[in-house]
């Protein structure tokens, strides 16, 4: 029998948009969902009872107390809900994170959907140019992957610039071009019809985003998800920042001639420029 996480996976593209909103927080707050009743679940993503309500038959449930009850049942039998957060043990807050981390790291390997992860690779090395999109917590992770990108291709953009918006940069895009989305949540409102008007448009898009983010994963043509899970406040962009390091090295094994090249000629302009410093 499916457990609640896959059989909302499945369901997913059926689903109305308030219900799709509803299964949106309850990806979101997975852990905490058992501590739930119907109605607090009904206020705290924001659509009404009886939304929750046909939600929870539509996925194979008489009552909404037998999804809880089959959740009770799954804890106390030990098994891991939804992100291995139950084989996270330890005595101190370093051990903790560390088993996390790692957890993170063997669900986001274990995932890769290696077919993808190649045509990603191609894309990357023969598209003219590369856009990036980040906002809030995924401008970070956007800016490092340009700083990565540029070290073995040209013609690399982050947008919007700070300050600006998107609509300036979307009548420059092409099909010959590719646009990563990194976008981690908390999206803003404006991610999910950029990914619409992207796909309208033919415009080869890849979306980095946490497993969670069911309603942006079907707008994009590839897909990569790294884990965020954390036993803080914050979430670990560990993960994403892996994904990308993995995704420049294969880039630059596929251009290993002009990246080497490209590599070498950087290095040298450091040198003209005297930016950094000597070891």
């Amino acid at each position: 029998m499916k457990q609640l996480d896959e059989r909302l996976k499945s369901h997913y593209p059926q689903l109305s948009p308030q219900e799709q909103r509803a299964a949106d927080f309850i990806f979101d707050h997975f852990d905490d969902l058992i501590s739930y009743n119907s109605a607090e679940l009904a206020r705290l993503s924001g659509v009404s009872k009886a939304t929750v309500s046909r939600l929870f038959k539509r996925l194979g449930y008489e009552k909404y107390r037998d999804m809880r009850d089959e959740l009770r049942v799954l804890r106390q039998s030990g098994m891991p809900l939804a992100d291995n957060r139950d084989a996270v043990q330890g005595n101190t807050l370093l051990a903790r994170h560390y088993k996390q981390e790692m957890a993170n790291l063997t669900q986001w390997v274990n995932q890769l959907d290696a077919a993808q992860f190649s045509e990603v690779v191609q894309k990357l090395a023969t598209s003219r140019r590369v856009y990036i999109v980040g906002m809030r917590n995924s401008w970070p992770v956007a800016l490092h992957f340009r700083q990565q990108l540029l070290q073995a291709r040209g013609e690399v953009m982050i947008v919007p610039q700070p300050g600006q918006t998107l609509a300036e940069e979307l009548p420059d895009m092409t099909p010959d071009d590719i646009v990563v989305t990194i976008a981690f949540r908390r999206r803003p409102r404006i991610i999910k019809p950029l990914l619409q008007q992207l796909q309208q448009s033919g415009i080869p898009t890849l979306v980095i985003c946490e497993p969670q983010a069911q309603a942006i994963l079907a707008l994009a043509r590839w897909r990569l998800c790294a884990p965020l899970d954390s036993v803080s406040a914050f979430d670990s962009y560990a993960c994403a920042n892996s994904l990308i390091n993995l995704l420049t090295n294969a880039l630059l094994h596929e251009l290993l001639s002009k990246g080497r090249q490209r590599i070498h000629h950087i290095a040298d302009l450091y040198s003209q420029l005297d930016e950094l410093e000597q070891r």
